[in-house]
């Protein structure tokens, strides 16, 4: 079998086929060389890879937030997204953008540069999914991310792998073409921003297990010689195996003159000093390379990746002949934003329930402004929050008509609008000789619906029933309903202000009538609040907000059988129950009617780290009456809050374990004016001093809490185990509470705990021991506590 070789040069000065050169070495003698014409003009030199023949593929970037009715740890934190989420900037094919070089002066045998070519980039689509289908696709960009790794340190062009896998029978072949039976690489730059081998090699003819003519591989040598990355290309074909041939490459490199200055074209969001930046690195360099040319490559578009702006790349350099190298770059201006519907097999459809300024509202992308990845991930998020959607996707691709530009679909998969839900059920316990018997043939339970988009403005409309009797509901019967309604100031609100109103009955033991560790079990007081409330909130950030409410509400105090009762009780002497404790309402009769507005301020700038939470959370809630009401109420009722997360060292980079973090907490409140029993403070529990039982150190009209929490990670779990110290106290201000509830039911009146524990997802085991009787207690809780 014969070998030969083939070369194209920049320095070409003779077109068609010219006498072969002699091949070194063990190789047999090439047979022929061909040469490239004369370059005509000066060409832009490009480092790209190079295009594969046949339609181009279609790339696309986007971000997204994982969604299921729960977030996996895996995913998030999505989950979010985490969550949500990865980003990878500038794919196989487009990735890599092109060097340009100023063609040779004419006559003096210095040649041309490469030829032109615009740069690409994308990264994989972003989605939100409830549905398990979808995790492969992330699987399969993880497999390609691999197969490029493989390509970089494998001599052979592993792009084909399908090939390899397939031993066909041997064909038969056209006069003069040959199959190639591997692909290698000689002289080839190497570094951060050059195109790899598997990148410049990808979209040749040469490739393993393809047949080749002499055509195709003089079309691979201009393709190699266009990048302009090199003066001069071979091809060198020997045989190899029983039927193939090596087809190897070398390659020389182009040299410049040094570089003297340095401009950007094309940038509006690149400030001035990385410019100097670039000039003071390559001015080091006593010539103009591939390398230093991607060293101006990397700190371009490294800034752009910083800043979000995943779109912005080099198009190509010129200028480098002279020493005056000036960089074109493309940033990815939107030119489309478009929301696109999806059936539940994610086929698009002409149009779905949902208005498309429901969606508009809710992301920041603008035509003409640049695509920055951030405002992907605040699109899946808020567009996800509104619960409208199963699925969210931000896709943004190449314009079709401006490769350097972007469009921006996002893509929805709508839930059913509508919900219902009931329960059902019987209480049990053991009759006659243990068996258990029905308690009672009257079912109890509940029943839920909601509407998620009326008329398709996103506005709410959530419903819910319950009782212990459905036959006599009127004893116990709770219910509210709610409607929501967003954006009530105008879709071009800032502060997203949205209005809420609701309409409701509730029921809650009262833990200002509970005994204290000394005393006797004392008859349980129930609270019922049915009313009405109206509240207008602002959005200032994600979970910064400020609320404004008009509650109008009746008040009702009731024991155990249902009955109004107008003051607490304890055990007597004999065992008689003596009913002259404190008052339970403003009125003294048992029941209130009564208007107030509320207030609230939050600033919370808490982020999860590995998941738990750093930051600063600082919350303000103020009651205030309007002296309408029974026995006209005048009351003022203030609580505040402040929270720090202190991250103590930065997170592992290789495991999901949180950080060391220490939480310092405080917590004060008063009531000026008028107070009724149901608005004291209470003392004790899981959200005021750990270690009591909640109300179980007393009720106050006034208080302060202080709270320390070490939280260290724990290896192999990927959480963390906490130790904490609590104190609460009511100031003194338990016996201006009407029949000073706290003394009455022999309270403390302020206590501390001390103890450990551990997070185990959403739950809390807690072990804690209280400092007043030195009890120690065993908790399992849900949530956090600050």
């Amino acid at each position: 079998m014969a070998s030969f070789a083939m070369s194209m040069s920049a320095a070409a000065t003779a077109q068609g086929i010219a006498p072969a050169r002699k091949v070194g070495g063990a190789r047999s003698k090439s047979i022929a060389s061909l040469r490239a014409p004369p370059a005509r003009k000066a060409r832009a030199a490009r480092l790209a890879p190079v295009a594969r023949t046949g339609s181009p593929e279609d790339r696309t970037i986007g971000g997204s937030i994982g969604a299921r009715g729960k977030f996996p740890v895996k995913s998030v934190a999505l989950g979010a997204v985490g969550a949500v989420a990865a980003f990878a900037v500038q794919p196989v094919r487009l990735l890599t953008m092109a060097f340009g070089g100023i063609g040779g002066v004419p006559g003096d045998g210095s040649g041309g540069g490469g030829g032109g070519g615009g740069g690409g980039f994308g990264v994989p689509p972003a989605y939100a999914d409830e549905d398990d289908e979808d995790d492969d696709d992330e699987d399969d960009d993880d497999e390609d991310d691999e197969d490029e790794d493989d390509d970089d340190d494998d001599d052979d062009d592993d792009d084909d792998d399908d090939d390899d896998d397939d031993e066909a029978p041997r064909r038969k072949l056209k006069e003069g073409n040959f199959i190639v039976e591997s692909v290698l690489a000689t002289n080839l730059p190497t570094g951060p921003g050059i195109p790899t081998k598997a990148e410049l090699f990808g979209g040749l003819n040469a490739r393993r297990g393809n047949e080749v003519s002499r055509d195709d591989l003089s079309a691979d040598l201009e393709a190699l010689l266009n990048t302009g990355l090199f003066a001069n290309v071979d091809a060198n074909v020997t045989p190899k195996g029983k039927d193939g041939y090596a087809v190897e490459f070398v390659f020389r490199e182009k040299i410049w003159p040094g570089v003297q200055s340095f401009k950007v074209k094309g940038a509006t969001a690149l400030p001035p000093e990385i410019e100097r930046e670039v000039l003071t690195q390559v001015k080091k360099q006593s010539s103009c390379t591939v390398r230093v040319l991607a060293t101006m490559k990397n700190v371009i578009e490294g800034y752009y990746t910083s800043k979000g702006l995943t779109f912005g790349t080099i198009s190509h350099f010129d200028g480098m002949e002279t020493g005056d190298v000036i960089a074109h770059v493309i940033e990815g201006e939107i030119t489309r934003v478009k929301a696109v519907f999806l059936d539940d097999q994610m086929q698009p459809v002409n149009r779905g329930r949902t208005h498309p300024r429901v969606i508009q509202r809710e992301h920041n992308f603008k035509v003409g402004q640049l695509y920055n990845v951030e405002d992907a991930k605040t699109a899946l998020r808020d567009i996800f929050l509104l619960q409208l959607f199963d699925n969210v996707q931000v896709v943004p691709r190449p314009d079709d008509r401006d490769q350097s530009k972007v469009q921006v679909d996002i893509m929805l998969r709508e839930r059913p609008v509508k919900t219902a839900e009931s329960e059902l059920e019987w209480s049990v316990a053991p009759g006659e000789g243990g068996k258990p018997d029905l308690v009672s043939i009257k079912p109890g339970g509940s029943v839920f619906f909601e509407h998620r988009n009326l008329d398709g403005w996103g506005r709410q409309l959530y419903g819910s029933v319950s009782t212990a009797n459905f036959l006599q509901p009127q004893d116990d019967l709770g219910f509210k309903l709610e409607y929501h309604h967003p954006y009530c100031l105008g879709d071009g609100d800032p502060d997203k202000t949205n209005f809420k109103t609701s309409v409701f009955n509730s029921r809650k033991l009262s833990p200002v009538f509970t005994g204290g560790p000394q005393m006797e079990e004392v008859p349980s007081i129930w609270v019922d609040r049915a009313g009405a409330k109206a509240t207008i909130t602002q959005n200032f950030s994600r979970q910064s907000k400020a609320t404004a409410s008009l509650v109008l509400e009746e008040v009702t105090a009731r024991d155990e059988s249902g009955a109004v009762v107008g003051a607490g009780a304890k055990p007597g002497a004999g065992g008689a129950m003596a009913g002259d404790g404190p008052p339970t309402t403003h009125s003294g009769t048992g029941t209130d009617r009564i208007m107030f507005a509320q207030g609230g301020i939050t600033r919370d700038t808490t982020r999860f780290v590995n998941g738990t939470p750093v930051g600063a959370r600082d919350i303000f809630n103020l009651d205030q009456s309007v002296g309408l009401g029974s026995g006209f109420p005048i009351y003022n009722r203030f609580a505040a809050e402040s929270t720090r997360f202190i991250q103590l060292r930065a997170e592992s980079q290789k495991t999901n374990r949180p950080p060391p973090v220490a939480v310092v907490h405080a917590k004060a409140g008063h009531i000026l004016g008028n107070c009724a029993a149901y608005d004291a403070f209470v003392l004790g529990g899981p959200h005021s001093c750990r270690g009591y039982n909640v109300g179980e150190l007393g009720a106050s009209r006034s208080f302060l809490e202080y709270a320390a929490e070490l939280r260290v990670p724990v290896p192999y779990l990927n959480t963390h185990a906490f130790a904490f110290w609590e104190r609460c106290t009511d100031l003194g201000s338990s016996k201006t509470v009407p029949g000073n509830p706290t003394e009455y039911y022999r309270r403390a009146g302020g206590g501390s705990s001390m103890g450990v524990g551990i997070k185990l997802g959403p739950v809390r085991a807690e072990y804690a021991t209280d400092g007043n009787q030195a009890n120690g207690t065993t908790f399992v809780r849900f949530g956090e506590r600050f």
